[in-house]
């Protein structure tokens, strides 16, 4: 019932920014709360950020200060803002929509790159 499609990743010097986008399309979104994760090569996939229904947020020690989610006032599409990258930024970036706290549904996922 929900489709994620994702946009604005790409390569960026350290210390840098990047702004990726996630539309959402599908029913009873104002139920549902938003997220990114994302995964290093090598790695496992590891959440980054969340948005709920309501607009509180939440982000991993990782990017805390640094990353900024939000959504539209149509609850339509998410944004991931990322300031002051750095190297270990580097990843897959993944958009999810989760049902009751639980991801169900996700983004093709975006390549972000930083470069030293």
């Amino acid at each position: 019932q929900v489709q994620l499609v994702e946009s604005g990743g790409g390569s960026v010097q350290s210390g840098g920014s990047l702004r990726l986008s996630c539309a959402v399309s599908g029913n009873f979104l104002s139920l549902y709360s938003l997220g990114w994760y994302r995964q290093p090569p090598g790695k496992q996939r590891e959440p980054v950020a969340g948005i709920a229904s309501g607009g509180a947020t939440s982000y991993a020690d990782s990017v805390k200060g640094r990353f900024t989610i939000s959504r539209d006032n149509a609850k339509n599409t998410v944004f991931l803002q990322m300031n002051s990258l750095k190297p270990e930024d580097t990843a897959v970036y993944y958009c999810v929509c989760s049902v009751f706290g639980v991801p169900q549904y996700w983004g093709q996922g975006a390549q972000v790159t930083v470069s030293s």
